[in-house]
């Protein structure tokens, strides 16, 4: 694959950088049975990563929507350290590309306190220049504005940026911003899922992503 490494790299978090969805399937399923009493599937759980917490109870149930999302919130975060975990060689990728100086950070559907509490799960605090979350836009992925939001904060060109994540939103969100993408097969996503819809390229494992990275 003739891939030329980015000047800028963005990045989801959930599932990308920090191995979340554990807590995530957990805290969604906890939520829904306990909120609106059925217990939703581990694919029901799954489906919605990669979205706001906003938009997935206002699709799920418009009435309860604010109880639901209050509730995920709470034991969400109560539970951050028992279930996040690292990612082998996210830490080494990222202190590769502040060595390189190329422009990078996170684009994230988490509100800003749960970004910053994963992030510090994985040992990540003080380590990403740029931290776009729910609160910095009107809509979420797979609308391409968290992307061009957060290229706009550091003055940098869609053509010569890629987004990387382990979502099909996250693909389609790069798509519609004119970014190109790679698909992480470590996180919500299958590979087949992500190769459906087109991403620049699927990588199987960080190294990988090291390498097309150019790093």
């Amino acid at each position: 694959m003739n891939f030329v490494a980015p000047k800028t790299v963005l990045f989801d978090l959930d599932g990308t950088l920090a191995d979340t969805v554990p807590l995530i399937v957990a805290t969604f399923k906890r939520t829904v049975s306990e909120t609106l009493g059925w217990e939703p599937t581990l694919g029901q759980c799954k489906e919605w990563i990669g979205r706001s917490l906003t938009e997935t109870f206002t699709a799920l149930s418009p009435e309860s929507a604010d109880e639901l999302t209050a509730r995920y919130l709470e034991w969400n975060l109560a539970n951050h350290h028992t279930y996040v975990r690292q990612f082998d060689g996210v830490a080494a990728l990222i202190e590769a590309l502040r060595a390189s100086g190329r422009a990078f950070g996170v684009v994230t559907s988490k509100r800003h306190h749960s970004a910053l509490v994963s992030l510090e799960c994985v040992g990540l605090t003080g380590q990403i220049p740029l931290l776009a979350t729910e609160e910095d836009t009107a809509t979420h992925k797979p609308s391409p504005e968290p992307l061009l939001h957060a290229l706009n904060r550091i003055d940098a060109d869609a053509d010569d940026a890629v987004y990387v994540g382990d979502a099909v939103v996250d693909m389609q969100a790069a798509r519609a911003a004119g970014v190109r993408s790679i698909g992480v097969t470590w996180g919500a996503a299958s590979a087949d899922e992500l190769r459906a819809v087109e991403p620049t390229a699927v990588v199987h494992d960080v190294g990988e992503l090291t390498a097309l990275l150019g790093l």
